[in-house]
């Protein structure tokens, strides 16, 4: 059982696209919808699956709603954009990357990126989840916008050939694109149970404040020096 644990911990989102479709309506994109900003602030987008969308949390709850407080916290004018959507796979996040980058305004200056761990559940080839990622990546740098990109990791059950080319993705694209890595975003979890939701998949609101805790050096630094 721990190993199994274990397995859900390292890939949470893998896990959304068979649970979600019961237990709760897939949110929609949010880009196209958005208050107009204030002229000195940055827009963020954070193209993602359930540990964006806030799946088991409340309104406001989300890790992109808690990320974009703690940064303004630190004086940063940020406003997220919070393209979550539960159960998205590779394949998913890039069918509608143009969607939301179209629907940002204005144009975002920093995507976050939380993708892959649905195609795990599905077995999906980790060519195929690369050449997804890579497609995102590669629009992403000729709109001009920066990356952030949270990594995953393979469950230890599909088995060391999987893991080994499933993990290397991550920091391989993140180097050929000048994309800013975040190894295993989820690592605040393991082992605290408190930080976890009853379904042993999603993260608590005390764990969403630990993956901001843990994340966001990295995204402040990601940010432009002096906003657009």
């Amino acid at each position: 059982m721990k190993w199994k644990l274990m397995a859900l911990l390292a890939t949470p989102l893998a896990l959304v696209g068979c649970k979600e479709s019961a237990q709760a309506p897939t949110p929609q994109p949010t880009a196209a919808v958005s208050a107009a900003p204030v002229a000195s602030e940055m827009t963020m987008l954070a193209l993602g699956d359930s540990l964006f969308a806030g799946y088991g949390l409340g309104p406001g709850e989300s890790y992109p709603a808690h990320l974009e407080t703690a940064l303004k916290a630190r004086g940063l004018p940020v406003r997220i954009v919070n393209a979550g959507v539960s159960g998205d796979t590779t394949a998913d996040g890039l069918a509608r990357v143009d969607f939301v980058l179209n629907g940002t305004k204005p144009k975002p200056v920093l995507a976050i990126i939380s993708l892959g761990g649905n195609d795990m559940l599905r077995a999906v080839p980790p060519v195929e989840t690369r050449k997804n990622l890579e497609a995102i990546l590669a629009k992403l740098k000729a709109a001009k916008v920066r990356v952030v990109l949270l990594q995953l990791l393979a469950a230890p059950n599909l088995g060391k050939e999987y893991a080994g080319q499933f993990n290397a993705i991550y920091p391989a694209l993140a180097k050929q694109y000048g994309a800013t890595l975040v190894p295993f975003w989820l690592a605040p979890l393991q082992g605290h149970p408190e930080l976890v939701q009853g379904d042993h998949i999603h993260p608590t609101l005390p764990g969403i404040d630990k993956l901001v805790a843990a994340t966001i050096d990295q995204v402040a630094w990601a940010l432009p020096k002096k906003p657009n």
